[in-house]
């Protein structure tokens, strides 16, 4: 297995991203259109927080209700900000950071995404199932 394999060959350079100015009901609309777990939240795309779908869990009742209950996300979304809702003390890499260590930083903390940088600029960003095909592949 290759071992010094940067970040970069896996990330996602076309990264969904939201800013401080959007809302939570926008957040919800792209995490279902494009079936992804984490946003970027940008200003003027220097990285300030991380959005993930299991925040906006943790605020509504987003799986319990159907579509014609929308409704009632919006209303509890009305009630919270991008900023409030958002993790804001970020680990971040840059596209040089091998595999390995993006994984070995993904294993030992409790969250499944991490933006990379170049210097305060979003350049892309990794999953835990970036890693998982990573390592099929290899197989």
């Amino acid at each position: 297995m290759k071992k010094q394999v940067p970040v970069s060959t896996i990330m996602s350079k076309n990264v969904i991203k939201l800013n401080l100015s959007d809302d939570l009901t926008k957040a919800e609309m792209l995490f279902k259109k494009h079936h992804i777990r984490h946003i970027p939240v940008v200003d003027s795309n220097k990285i300030i927080g991380m959005l993930s779908y299991t925040d906006l869990l943790r605020i509504s009742f987003v799986d319990a209700v159907d579509d014609e209950d929308e409704v009632v996300d919006v209303t509890v979304y009305n009630m919270f900000t991008v900023e409030q809702v958002m993790a804001k003390k970020l680990v971040t890499v840059s596209p040089d950071t091998t595999i390995k260590q993006v994984a070995e930083i993904l294993a030992t903390n409790e969250f499944h995404a991490l933006p990379i940088v170049e210097g305060e600029l979003l350049v892309g960003i990794v999953t835990t199932t970036d890693i998982i095909k990573y390592l099929i592949d290899q197989y």
